[in-house]
């Protein structure tokens, strides 16, 4: 009967030799997946970038009709998720189980107020026939907004631009609220220590991308 070595840790999986080994493997993985996502918004951002430059006014014109203020709260919220999951990963590595789980459940917390103010914000646009691609029909008006003086050519670029970018976005959001809720349910099992947070970190990396790409969408959307 070959011999079983009791010494490996549960996490270790039988291909790897060590723990360290482990974690870069994983951590590289990792950056891998995310050089991808990086490479999908660069698209996205050339996109924005080329009918900026085209029509200028036009996107000048057409940002007006988003609230800055909703873009700036969603900012604050989104940077404060960054350092509550960085505050999950250091209380990983302290072995302080209670706060691990606390920051991950204000992480998650702050990715739904994220959703909620996106969703308010998108429903005053489609209320007033913004949407995207040739449903672009906007009218009405609201708090003294004409929102018709906005059905100019290539104003229905810009929001199906901005629909796209931010609603890719929001699914990134939508898809870190389930990352963070799997590995909320380990934390709560005791799965993560100081010999084992991988998962945390991972998700980490990940959740700061989905902050770093809102901080150049808010100001190129909102702002400029």
């Amino acid at each position: 009967m070959a011999n079983v070595n009791t010494d490996r840790p549960a996490h270790l999986h039988h291909h790897f030799a060590t723990s360290e080994q482990q974690f870069d493997a994983a951590k590289m993985g990792m950056w891998l997946f995310l050089v991808t996502e990086i490479l999908l918004f660069s698209g996205m951002f050339v996109a924005y970038t080329v009918f900026r430059v085209w029509h200028p006014e036009v996107f000048a014109q057409s940002s007006e009709l988003l609230d800055w203020r909703m873009g700036g709260l969603n900012t604050i919220i989104l940077l404060a998720s960054s350092f509550t999951v960085a505050l999950a990963i250091h209380f990983a590595q302290k072995n302080n189980k209670k706060a691990l789980i606390l920051n991950l459940g204000l992480t998650f917390f702050f990715a739904l107020c994220f959703l909620v103010v996106k969703y308010f914000e998108y429903a005053s646009k489609f209320e007033h026939g913004v949407f995207p691609g040739a449903a672009f029909d906007p009218h009405g008006v609201s708090h003294g907004v004409d929102y018709a003086l906005y059905n100019v050519p290539f104003a229905r670029q810009f929001f199906s631009i901005y629909f796209v970018m931010t609603g890719i976005h929001g699914l990134h959001v939508l898809i870190g609220m389930g990352l963070f809720t799997w590995i909320t349910i380990g934390a709560v099992k005791g799965k993560y220590s100081s010999e084992y947070y991988t998962p945390i970190e991972n998700c980490g990396l990940y959740w700061h991308l989905v902050d770093i790409i809102w901080i150049f969408l808010f100001p190129l959307l909102y702002l400029i």
